[in-house]
């Protein structure tokens, strides 16, 4: 597998890149414009209600980003999930933001 290289998920202006990273603990969720290198919204579950690293805090999550991302009239992203596997929470987080009205 020595050499192998995945194809890197770029945003743009029009469709910037939703970028997920999962700790053990919390999760963490940022709006990014590749081509100024800028992070457009950001949230992360350190400051949810209660929760910390479950299901529900990832899912509040992806709403809480959507709202600020509609706030700021954007509304289709491109998924980026790192080299994380899309269940548990990454796929609770994209829900969450899919309920908020994120196309993706």
């Amino acid at each position: 597998m020595k050499g192998i290289r995945k194809s890197k998920i770029r945003g743009t202006q029009e469709r910037p890149r939703l970028s997920v990273f999962r700790s053990l603990q919390n999760i963490y969720a940022q709006i990014i414009d590749d081509t100024t290198g800028k992070t457009l919204v950001a949230a992360s579950s350190i400051v949810s209600k209660g929760y910390s690293g479950n299901s529900k805090a990832a899912r509040e999550v992806g709403k809480t980003l959507a709202e600020k991302a509609r706030a700021l009239n954007i509304s289709k992203v491109v998924f980026d999930r790192g080299k994380k596997a899309f269940h548990g929470r990454v796929k609770s987080l994209a829900d969450g933001a899919r309920e908020g009205g994120l196309i993706f």
